[in-house]
């Protein structure tokens, strides 16, 4: 009667809310299940299955249906399903390719996990070669381009030699054009912050009267060379409120990560959270391919990505179902704001905490008002799972796989929202390192640049000038601003009264606006960083807004970096190293229907013989 009064509030299954609230365990479910419905049950463990009968439909049939044909008798095929109420709506379909269905009932798990064993090598393919070649960077960086890059990476010297007073002109033009691009951004952001005219968050009883019933969520948490992190994230993750019932947590792993398998399988983890082993698929190994691979195996209505180093606030779900109820149905994204945990781990943790919290506190809040693109931020990010599937997932080869799907919800013509929650992070905080995270940003910002723009005329007709024009502001001005600010540095030399090579071909109150145009683009960060501090209620890191003016030059030295990885490593993932700092959160309090079971890993082998008892995660 408990699971009853439930089931009115959450779109679940009744055997799986008893199972989630441990009332009845996964066995006695299914034998409930096989008396109602007068089907036999089967056990898939250790069973092989029939190939021919396995190819007559696609992986993601199977996946979709939770269903496999177990054998064949005649012209009888028998097909192992796990939810019997859908035979009626399933039955047609199998007819298709199979004459003469028969059904009986099996485990969830074993379904998925044979699956997952007989196609690995498909599935790992599809991973590989989402979405469609027209939006996808796998066939973009040819030869051809490559040396198309080079050529016009060459051209400014080649003029500087032929020229050089017009083509520093050139250049400056072109610098400050960047440099305008951006800062309008910024400018945008920051008089909608103060006017307080941004789209503020629906309230708490406002929310409510459009939520129903709770939908079933599924989250990815990709892993790869994480052992350090595991623990932390695992108790992270116990502070999650949302209904355990509707709730499936995926830690998605590389099936060559040894080190993170075998943390992992010291731990034996609660029901409703999974671990999906990835298999190699033609030395490609991104995160956004592993994320393409569980994809698949998910089950919820909205599909939500954390990172390892993740700590979300304990109700983001909840917001995250309140906030998909009252918004229109062309909105299909919302991305949360991400935060620091360390912010005064040193002073570059102090620079990233202040630039990304004006990111996503101000400017992009500011946007999502004006209806411009709203490039994803990687993590916190939650999308309906129909339209996920509908525009082909995550690109696999882009390193930046989050702007890119940003950009391509757009072009279906749907729309992302802010989410008025908060993901913290561990901020990187060393400079190499950070470099090298920077670089990838960069270098995936400008594949997806290159991507969306090779067809001008699709894009223009699916985006429209207005967005169009953001699109622009945000990819140009983001690169341009970088690889082209050693040419503006120049000319602070007329700042200190020293010469410079264009002195006598510029009036000095051309120089005087553009010294005074640079300072305002200076001040106009400051105050950026000065009112992030505020955003975000850490005042004491205003004071290290003015030193913002040395932090953004590293962003040229990654620049630099990208535009090298992109001629001779476009798809090279470097990874960033995390859990060196701790947030150290308190022990989260026991949840409800947050009783621990063990889940065979999906589509993996067994971590250990069962000889040695793994300790049992309690959240």
């Amino acid at each position: 009667m408990r699971a009853l009064v439930l089931q009115q509030h959450q779109r679940a299954r009744l055997g799986q809310i008893l199972v989630a609230e441990g009332w009845a365990c996964r066995s006695n479910v299914l034998q409930a299940l096989a008396d109602q419905h007068k089907l036999p049950t089967v056990s898939l463990k250790g069973r092989q299955l029939n190939r021919r009968l396995l190819a007559r439909r696609a992986p993601t049939f199977w996946l979709l249906h939770t269903a496999v044909p177990w054998m064949q008798f005649g012209e009888t095929t028998i097909i192992a399903i796990a939810h019997p109420e859908e035979c009626k709506t399933l039955e047609p379909e199998l007819r298709k390719s199979f004459p003469h269905v028969r059904f009986v009932l099996a485990d969830e798990e074993e379904i998925r996990s044979a699956i997952a064993a007989h196609f690995r090598q498909d599935l790992a393919y599809a991973a590989s070669s989402r979405p469609s070649n027209r939006l996808s960077c796998r066939s973009l960086m040819s030869r051809n381009l490559r040396v198309t890059l080079c050529i016009i990476l060459a051209l400014p010297w080649v003029c500087l030699l032929v020229a050089p007073t017009q083509s520093i002109v050139g250049i400056t033009a072109l610098a400050l054009l960047c440099l305008a691009l951006f800062m309008s951004l910024k400018l945008v952001g920051l008089v909608t912050h103060f006017r307080g005219h941004y789209r503020n968050p629906p309230a708490e009883h406002d929310t409510k009267a459009g939520l129903q019933r709770l939908p079933s969520i599924s989250v990815m948490v990709p892993l790869f060379k994480e052992a350090e992190i595991s623990r932390d994230l695992l108790r992270r993750l116990g502070r999650l409120s949302y209904p355990r019932t509707l709730l499936e947590v995926f830690l998605v792993l590389e099936e060559t990560d040894e080190v993170t398998r075998q943390a992992v399988s010291r731990v034996e983890l609660p029901h409703w959270i999974k671990v999906i082993e990835v298999p190699p698929n033609g030395g490609l190994q991104t995160k956004p391919r592993a994320m393409n691979y569980a994809l698949d195996f998910c089950r919820g209505d909205i599909v939500g990505v954390w990172d390892a180093e993740d700590a979300p606030e304990g109700d983001q779900l909840e917001k995250v179902a309140r906030s998909f109820a009252c918004a229109d149905p062309r909105v299909a994204c919302f991305q949360g704001v991400l935060d620091y945990y360390n912010p005064t781990a040193n002073w570059l943790s102090r620079c990233f905490t202040l630039e990304y919290s004006g990111w996503f506190r101000i400017v992009l809040p500011a946007l999502s008002r004006l209806g411009l693109v709203l490039p994803l931020g990687g993590t916190t990010m939650f999308v309906r799972r129909s339209v996920l599937l509908q525009i082909g997932g995550w690109d696999a080869h882009n390193v930046t796989e989050d702007a890119d799907l940003g950009v391509r919800l757009y072009r279906a013509g749907y729309e992302t929202r802010m989410l008025p929650s908060t993901t913290f992070e561990e901020a990187n905080c060393r400079p190499w390192p950070w470099i090298k995270q920077r670089s990838r940003w960069l270098k995936g910002f400008m594949i997806t640049y290159l991507v969306h723009m090779r067809h001008i005329g699709p894009l223009y007709r699916e985006l429209g000038w207005w967005k169009l024009l953001g699109l622009q502001a945000f990819f140009i001005g983001t690169i341009g601003q970088f690889l082209l600010a050693p040419v503006l540095w120049t000319y602070w030399l007329w700042w200190f009264g020293l010469g410079h090579p264009i002195s006598s071909a510029v009036t000095s109150q051309i120089q005087t606006i553009l010294v005074g145009f640079m300072l305002s683009c200076e001040a106009l960060s400051i105050l950026l960083g000065v009112a992030a501090a505020f955003a975000c209620k850490r005042w004491r890191l205003a004071l290290c807004a003015p030193t913002l003016l040395f932090y953004y030059p590293l962003g040229t030295i990654a620049a630099y970096k990208a535009l090298y990885e992109l001629i001779l490593k476009p798809f090279y993932w470097d990874k960033t190293e995390h859990g060196l700092h701790s947030d150290v959160p308190a022990a989260p309090k026991p949840m409800h229907g947050a009783t621990p079971a063990t889940v065979a890993p999906v589509g993996s082998r067994p971590a250990s013989d069962g000889s040695q008892k793994r300790p049992r995660y309690v959240p």
